[in-house]
């Protein structure tokens, strides 16, 4: 994977990280609202899982549509999305590059479509009954942004990287924040029993669920993380090691800015209460 720089100053094969994954943090969706289609980039790997998914919005009989996240900067995968429908609006949930790197090229592809950078609680309309609203969720990194998306009575939320399908991911320090994350979380937590369409992996059924699975998974590093600095590990990469080694070490380096990221929050006097943290806390393989 070539290794460029990207707009955090960290190697966008680090920018992009989503983090080791082996298991869901929700029960799988069975089946996509009518009106989203997937068009998943060709670009898997260890820490983009099946590859970054682009998502349509599209209702039934439209010919207009909203793309999330137009991918990497690939030629087919752009052409796919574009021949998915005719986009009115693209909207794009962080920067980093696996999911913004081909917006240029696919404004040029839709040339009639607005991009949407709406603040916190505005809201969008796509021809044909689909209302989008947006969400700031920051803590992956600081321009993290869900968005809540409702057709025909169905209501879906898209979260880049916030939640992913699978596994857990990184808070991309310094750009990301953990007190920002945790806050996030507890935010998407109160959706409630509504279906997540993530940055990449499977969707799932149960945006509360996979929230509430994501801040035990955070509270348990932290007291990890706490309990390796009273121990006597001096930096992060020793907290890493101590924390992390049973973690493959090619993952190591995504791993140090979720503990970058852990440090500062410790430091800054954020702590979980006794009531927030898990009394056994479970297994944990990811960043």
């Amino acid at each position: 994977m070539e290794r460029a720089e990207g707009r955090t100053g960290v190697p966008r094969t680090i920018a992009g990280m989503v983090g080791h994954v082996t298991s869901s943090p929700a029960a799988p969706l069975g089946s996509l609202p009518s009106w989203v289609t997937l068009v998943r980039a060709p670009n898997p790997g260890p820490m983009t899982l099946d590859g970054t998914n682009t998502w349509v919005l599209r209702a039934s009989g439209a010919t207009e549509c909203a793309v999330v996240d137009p991918g990497p900067l690939d030629e087919d995968h752009l052409a796919a999305v574009a021949r998915a429908g005719s986009a009115r609006v693209i909207l794009t949930t962080h920067h980093h590059p696996d999911h913004v790197q081909g917006l240029a090229r696919f404004r040029a592809l839709a040339p009639d479509a607005t991009l949407v950078a709406g603040g916190d609680g505005s809201t969008v309309d796509v021809p044909g009954g689909i209302m989008i609203r947006t969400m700031a969720t920051p803590g992956h990194t600081a321009d993290s942004i869900c968005f809540v998306a409702e057709a025909n009575g169905e209501q879906i939320v898209l979260t880049g990287d916030t939640i992913l399908g699978r596994g857990t991911t990184v808070v991309a320090y310094p750009d990301g924040d953990l007190g920002a994350y945790l806050a996030s979380l507890r935010r998407l937590a109160e959706l409630g029993q509504v279906p997540v369409l993530p940055g990449h992996g499977p969707a799932l059924a149960d945006c509360g669920a996979a929230a509430r699975f994501y801040l035990e998974h955070r509270l348990a590093r932290l007291a990890q993380v706490r309990q390796a600095v009273a121990a006597g590990a001096a930096t992060a990469a020793d907290v890493v090691a101590a924390v992390y080694a049973d973690v493959d070490r090619s993952l190591w380096p995504a791993a140090e800015l979720s503990v970058r990221a852990q440090i500062a929050y410790l430091n800054s006097g954020g702590a979980p209460s006794e009531r927030e943290s898990p009394v056994s806390p479970p297994k944990l393989d990811r960043p």
